[in-house]
C-alpha cells in the first residue's frame, strides 16, 4: 500500500511552502503598506471608495502640518528618552536580581522569585489608580519620571533573563572565584557577556512595550510638552472633520523608530529567543 502512493518532491514542497510564507508575509505587512501610502494622500483620497492602492496625488503636507502646528519633535524626544531610560535601567536591575536569582543561595530566595512571577499575572490597569496616587504624591505627575521608573519595577526582565543565567554551568563562575574573582567582576566580566543576546531580546521586547504603553503616558503626562509620540498622535484625531491623512503621517512618525530598533537588534533578537527556547 506503501510503494502505491505517490511522495510528493522535496524540491516542490519546498516552493509551494515557501509560497504560503511569501503570501501570510505580504498580506502581514499589507497595513504598514497602507498606512505608509496614505500618509502621503489628502484625507479625502484616504476614504473613498474604491481605494486607491497608490497616491495619485502625491503630498508631503501632512507631515509638514504636523511638524509645524504640533510639537511633534518634543513628543519623540519624550518617547525616546523614556523607552530607553525606561528599558536600560530595567535591563539592569533585571541582569542583577536574575544572577542573585540563579548563581546566589539566600534563604527565601524560591518564594521570593515565585512572588516576583506571579506579580506578572497582574493587569497594570487593575494597580494604575494605586500606582498614580503614588507618583502623584512623588509629585512626578505631569513628568518624565513618571513614565519612567514604573516601568521599570516590572519582574518580566528577571524572569526572561534567569532562565539565561540557569544555562551557564556553574563551574565557571566558581573557577572564576578561584582565580580571585569578586562576585561584581564576575557577573558584569564573565557572566553578563554570555547573556547578551537575552540582554538583546529583552531590549527589544521591553522597548516596544514601554514606547507603546499608550494608557499609563495618558494618565501621566496631560500637559502638550510632556506628552509622548503615541499620545501626542492620538490628540490629532478632531470629532469633527478629521484629517486622516495628518494623523497617518504621525502613525508613520510613531513607527519609524520601532522598525530602527529591530533592525538594530535583530540578530540579538533572534539569539536570544531561540537560546531561550532550548533547555540543556
Amino acid at each position: 500500500m506503501a510503494e502505491g502512493r505517490r511522495r510528493i518532491p522535496k524540491d516542490k514542497y519546498d516552493i509551494f511552502s515557501n509560497l504560503v510564507v511569501v503570501l501570510f508575509a505580504g498580506l502581514s505587512l499589507f497595513p504598514l503598506y497602507w498606512l505608509f501610502t496614505s500618509s502621503f494622500k489628502n484625507s479625502a483620497d484616504i476614504v473613498k471608495m474604491p481605494p486607491d492602492w497608490f497616491p495619485k496625488t502625491f503630498t508631503l503636507n501632512n507631515y509638514i502640518e504636523l511638524f509645524n502646528n504640533q510639537p511633534a519633535f518634543r513628543w519623540g524626544f519624550n518617547s525616546v528618552i523614556v523607552a530607553l531610560v525606561a528599558t536600560v535601567a530595567l535591563i539592569i536591575v533585571s541582569s542583577l536580581a536574575a544572577y542573585a536569582f540563579s548563581k546566589l543561595h539566600f534563604k527565601g530566595k524560591n518564594f521570593i522569585f515565585i512572588a516576583f512571577v506571579s506579580s506578572l499575572m497582574i493587569p497594570k490597569e487593575i494597580i494604575i489608580v494605586p500606582l498614580f496616587r503614588v507618583i502623584d504624591q512623588l509629585g512626578w505627575v505631569n513628568s518624565i519620571n513618571g513614565m519612567i521608573w514604573p516601568n521599570v519595577a516590572v519582574a518580566f526582565g528577571v524572569f526572561m533573563l534567569k532562565g539565561f543565567f540557569d544555562q551557564i554551568p556553574n563551574s565557571l563562575r566558581e573557577a572564576a572565584r578561584i582565580d580571585g574573582a569578586s562576585e561584581l567582576r564576575t557577573f558584569s566580566q564573565i557572566m553578563l557577556p554570555i547573556v547578551k543576546p537575552g540582554i538583546g531580546a529583552l531590549f527589544i521586547l521591553y522597548f516596544v512595550q514601554v514606547w507603546n504603553d499608550y494608557l499609563w503616558q495618558l494618565v501621566v503626562g496631560q500637559e502638550n510638552q510632556v506628552k509622548t509620540l503615541q499620545v501626542g498622535i492620538a490628540t490629532l484625531m478632531q470629532d469633527l472633520n478629521p484629517n486622516f491623512g495628518y494623523k497617518m503621517a504621525g502613525a508613520v512618525v510613531a513607527a519609524i523608530p520601532m522598525l530602527l530598533v529591530f533592525a538594530f537588534f535583530q540578530s540579538y533578537f533572534t539569539k536570544g529567543i531561540s537560546a531561550g527556547a532550548v533547555k540543556e
